[in-house]
């Protein structure tokens, strides 16, 4: 891809001749590819959105051309295609993609560190995470562009979770620091393709999935194929972001750098109402999963394991210790500042 400084140059230094092209490699169209983690059915909601404004609004200047989950390379090597260039531009999360960041296990979901999707951003853009995700990305030749929040996370399963021992033994696919919490309370977690998903619970190798809310379910067809839908979940939100090769990115004009952070920004918030809207809708009037919920009592000994694993992570490094410092201290601060931010 020809910068208009490196054509420039290298036109003077060519002659006439070459400085004659130079209008027909201005006007060239910029093309990116760009692989999100989501499938097709997941992705018409969280992503071709947002790139079909970029490439209506983008039009013959740049346009981007988009890969569903798996599509060019498996989800656990989206990082390293994006950072080689193979992919410009990625949509995951931090976990799923296995980055290999400090910060890669806060991506996806990190066991309560959130209640609702408006913590994500918060988090990000007022308490410091997009700093430290800057930091960590720059060092590896990746552009963080931005963070949001999807759904929150549940089980969906096919035998019904009304305690804490119905969860032994059961293979679930789940995000890999979300199996690792989970692991302690007897959840094997299963690591399989996205689009294998559904399969799997037909065939028995699965017995639930831990990736989603509700709405999710309904929309991939994970409904069709799972029972039950409990309704405590580990995290309020995942939290996913986009990503770009930093060459592709610093070779944008600033106008084009500038439309795609609002067209991230426009999928941002997409997802906050699609979501909040769609998982109450679907709990109250979904006719394909029926509700089950462990008591609060016995999870609340899920909530203060998770507080010991934050310690956990925190003492692997200085920046992850950064990093959950910041998520102790806005919990601290929601619960102080009372409802509607924390309560119960």
């Amino acid at each position: 891809m020809t910068t208009r400084r490196k054509f420039i140059t290298s036109a003077a230094m060519a002659g006439p001749a070459a400085a004659l092209a130079a209008p027909a490699v201005a006007q060239s169209t910029i093309k990116w590819r760009m692989q999100t983690y989501a499938g097709a059915s997941l992705a018409a909601e969280v992503i071709v959105p947002a790139i079909e404004m970029f490439n209506k609004i983008a039009g013959d200047r740049m346009q981007i051309e988009l890969f569903f989950a798996d599509q060019i390379v498996p989800t656990g090597e989206l990082f390293q295609a994006m950072q080689r260039g193979t992919i410009d531009a990625v949509q995951s999360d931090d976990d799923s993609m296995a980055s290999p960041t400090e910060v890669t296990v806060f991506g996806g979901y990190f066991p309560f560190g959130s209640r609702y999707s408006l913590d994500v951003p918060v988090l990000f853009n007022q308490y410091g995470l997009n700093e430290i995700w800057d930091e960590e990305y720059s060092k590896v030749g990746v552009k963080h562009i931005s963070a949001g929040a999807w759904d929150p996370c549940h089980f969906a399963t096919k035998d019904p979770i009304n305690s804490l021992a119905d969860l032994k033994g059961k293979r679930v696919f789940t995000f890999p620091t979300a199996g690792r919490f989970l692991s302690q309370f007897g959840v094997v977690p299963v690591n399989l393709p996205w689009e294998d998903i559904e399969v799997a619970m037909q065939t028995g190798e699965l017995d639930g999935i831990a990736w989603s809310g509700i709405t999710e379910d309904y929309t991939v067809g994970w409904a069709d194929v799972t029972n039950y839908f409990l309704t405590n979940n580990i995290s309020g939100a995942w939290a996913g972001s986009f990503f770009a090769n930093m060459d592709r990115w610093n070779e944008l004009p600033e106008d084009l750098q500038t439309l795609f952070r609002v067209c991230c920004d426009q999928s941002h918030y997409y997802r906050q109402w699609w979501y909040w809207g769609g998982e109450a809708n679907l709990r109250v009037n979904g006719d394909k999963m029926k509700l089950t919920t462990i008591p609060d009592d016995e999870w609340a000994t899920v909530e203060a394991k998770a507080l010991e694993f934050w310690e956990e992570i925190a003492a692997e490094s200085e920046t992850k210790r950064r990093v959950v410092d910041i998520f102790k201290k806005y919990n601290a601060d929601m619960v102080k500042a009372g409802r509607p931010y924390r309560y119960g």
